[in-house]
């Protein structure tokens, strides 16, 4: 029964843990870029976009197609930035283990 309780406990300790990191990781902002750095999109932990930095050299009538693909770019390395911290984080709290089956941070 004790050791019940003891698990318990310890599951008790890691769900706060795993909300703590989930408010960290919210709040946390990661800058994806493209283009060597022409295009800057900054995103929360959530891959919510906050800012859009373009070089005015981009700002081209002509070009908009190559703009365009360079803000997906760097939203994509964004996204991954966050995906890296969030996986960082949880290796961090759950000494490597994966989250179980349905078992999702956000």
């Amino acid at each position: 029964m004790k050791d019940i309780m003891g698990m318990m406990k310890q599951v008790g300790q890691m769900q706060a843990r795993l909300k703590e990191m989930q408010d960290d990781l919210a709040k946390a902002e990661h800058e994806g870029q493209s283009g060597g750095g022409l295009v800057h999109l900054t995103v929360d932990g959530k891959g919510e976009v906050k800012r859009v930095r373009i070089d005015p050299s981009l700002m081209k009538p002509d070009e908009v197609e190559i703009l365009e693909d360079l803000i997906v770019a760097a939203a994509v390395d964004a996204r991954s930035k966050v995906d890296t911290a969030m996986q960082d984080k949880m290796a961090e709290i759950t000494g490597g283990l994966p989250l179980p089956p349905g078992m999702k941070l956000f």
